[in-house]
């Protein structure tokens, strides 16, 4: 199976509460004030977000007073249209420029932070870079032997100190250690943390502090991983996340396992901070690049 069809099957949830839905609302003929009050509680539900699923709504109350869509089928097509519209695709996680660059992850316990990571490292190397894990996550000895295990797929270096160190060091190594080496990439792991504890975060500031030192342009990534199943709670972590560290790009996992993917519009439209990588199962494949166009084809087919 292709990454387009389990793309498609991962949003089959989110399909059926949104567009199912929707064309069952519309099959009637003619669409009045009801129906479209009744697909924004859909568009909510679905985690597109009040914000964005007013905006959408609202263009298209304002396409059928213009007479520019009157049957379902129209109407759908605007639908698909104004989804697509709500959605931007930002420059992609790519090794350009100085050496070494430089990936702060980020996020909350449990999101899938050290897989993602391990799947990166993968893909960099498959793509003929040299890389190096920093495990930051010193809080747990497991999380250090799980990013050692994904450092031995990957064929990357790991930089790491003992359980309980400052990750700020572990940080800083790494980077000095792959500037010496001439390393093409370095993926720093953090600490999944609290988005409310401000003592974790402000360590975080404290990390990207650190890596600026070594390496001024760094970090050039700081991507936070987020699970789509949080839902609306993904936007609560984002905002403080952002406005602690600055969020380049995110990373949404476990698509395939919730009926809330239109959350990607709420991050979009109530944050300004573009999705770049999206994630529907658990072999390495199953992280791309997000692509807007295919993610609305794969929502609406």
């Amino acid at each position: 199976m292709g990454f387009f069809d389990k793309l498609r099957q991962g949003l089959a949830k989110t399909r059926k509460l949104l567009v199912e839905n929707t064309e069952a609302l519309f099959r009637g003929g003619v669409v009045d004030e009801a129906h479209l009050e009744e697909l924004e509680e859909n568009l909510i539900m679905a985690d597109v977000g009040p914000q964005a699923a007013s905006d959408i709504t609202d263009s298209l109350r304002e396409k059928i007073k213009n007479g520019k869509a009157f049957s379902s089928r129209d109407l759908k097509a605007a639908l698909k249209e104004e989804m697509r519209k709500g959605l931007r695709t930002g420059p992609k996680i790519m090794c350009a420029g100085e050496k070494p660059y430089v990936v702060l992850t980020i996020g909350v316990n449990g999101v899938g932070k050290t897989t993602t990571i391990g799947k990166l490292a993968r893909r960099f190397t498959d793509q003929g870079f040299s890389v190096t894990l920093a495990a930051g996550d010193t809080f747990r000895a497991a999380a250090i032997e799980q990013l050692e295990i994904w450092a031995q797929r990957a064929g990357a270096q790991i930089v790491k100190h003992r359980s309980g160190s400052d990750p700020a060091a572990v940080a800083y190594d790494a980077v000095a250690s792959a500037k010496a080496k001439n390393i093409d990439v370095v993926i720093i792991d953090t600490a999944g943390r609290l988005h409310t504890k401000s003592n974790l975060m402000e360590e975080l500031k404290k990390v990207k502090r650190v890596i600026s030192r070594e390496s001024p342009s760094a970090p050039h990534e700081v991507l936070l991983v987020v699970d789509a199943t949080s839902g609306q709670n993904a936007i609560n972590q984002a905002k403080i996340f952002n406005e602690a560290v600055g969020v380049t790009g995110i990373a949404l996992t476990k698509l395939d396992g919730t009926a809330k993917g239109g959350i990607i519009l709420a991050i979009n439209k109530e944050l300004n901070i573009p999705v770049k990588l999206i994630g529907v199962g658990e072999a390495v494949e199953d992280l791309q690049d997000f692509d807007a166009a295919e993610f609305i084809e794969a929502l609406f087919e």
